[in-house]
């Protein structure tokens, strides 16, 4: 059964440690995150950007796959699917089709517009128990063809915005998605601190975990992040043993073509990755 992530992330956040969002992309990925969270009795975010909800088949396809996936492999941990980065119109697309979190990235618009469309998303949301993400302050890199420079959000925003009702904020602290370039400054604790400040119980989310040394991970966490998302860490890993398969010619031998022999060295990778982040997150064992 699915959740939403209100619960979870509350629980995270009174326990100093934090929920891991795994962005998934097929099949393989959704059941890698799912059976490794109930490997590691941990709670678990399945994040679905619009791109991948589009590669996907739509996002009922995806709400549909994960729901019957949690029931047949009888997954008890809690899972929360989510909308990572939508749209204003994405937002009711995954509200229709099922999903029990969105994100709504207004962070584009002027702050009272951003202000205008939160509010009634969370109205929306809220009536059907769905939990909601907001984000002020760009992240930095490239989303769905948005790239930014990884901003440090105005605390006063992230507090306007807070105050609105939303379940987790997204505050800029110059993190960035995709790998972390050389001369990446490093996280704003700061500005996290400042932001932390002022919102109090708001579980906090940090965007681009990817790449992000552990020592600053921990301190995120003890400055109220309590939801972290990974995305291109999985990808890596799984491209990396996918590689490694096809390069032994492994796929030459037998049926090694077959593309379940092809791809589960690359699931193995990302159920690996996913525990692991599991691990830092201090997750295990809180489902």
């Amino acid at each position: 059964m699915l959740v939403s992530a209100a619960e979870m992330l509350k629980k995270a956040k009174a326990g100093h440690y934090a929920v891991g969002q795994f962005n998934i992309n097929n099949l393989e990925w959704t059941k890698a995150v799912l059976t490794t969270a109930q490997e590691c009795n941990s709670p678990v975010i399945l994040g679905v950007s619009a791109g991948a909800g589009k590669y996907m088949g739509g996002f009922k396809v995806v709400a549909d796959m994960v729901k019957a996936m949690v029931e047949s492999l009888n997954i008890t941990v809690p899972v929360a699917i989510h909308l990572d980065h939508g749209t204003y119109e994405d937002c009711y697309k995954c509200i229709k089709a099922g999903f029990s979190s969105i994100m709504f990235d207004g962070s584009h618009y002027p702050i009272e517009e951003n202000i205008a469309k939160t509010q009634e998303l969370v109205n929306v949301a809220h009536a059907l128990g769905l939990s909601i993400e907001a984000e002020v302050g760009s992240i930095g890199g490239e989303e769905d063809g948005v790239v930014g420079m990884g901003e440090c959000a105005d605390p006063e925003e992230c507090k306007k915005i807070a105050d609105l009702g939303v379940d987790m904020l997204a505050a800029g602290i110059g993190n960035i998605h995709g790998k972390y370039p050389e001369n990446w400054k490093g996280l704003s604790f700061e500005t996290l601190d400042a932001v932390q400040q002022l919102t109090g119980e708001m579980p906090l989310v940090l965007h681009g975990g990817t790449g992000i040394p552990a020592d600053m991970i921990q301190k995120a966490i003890s400055l109220g992040v309590s939801k972290i998302n990974v995305n291109t860490e999985c990808q890596l890993s799984f491209t990396a043993a996918t590689r490694a398969y096809i390069e032994a010619g492994k796929d030459l031998v037998g049926k090694g073509f077959d593309p379940r022999k092809v791809l589960a060295p690359g699931y193995e990778a990302i159920k690996a990755t996913v525990k692991e982040k599991m691990e830092l997150f201090g997750s295990v064992g809180k489902a």
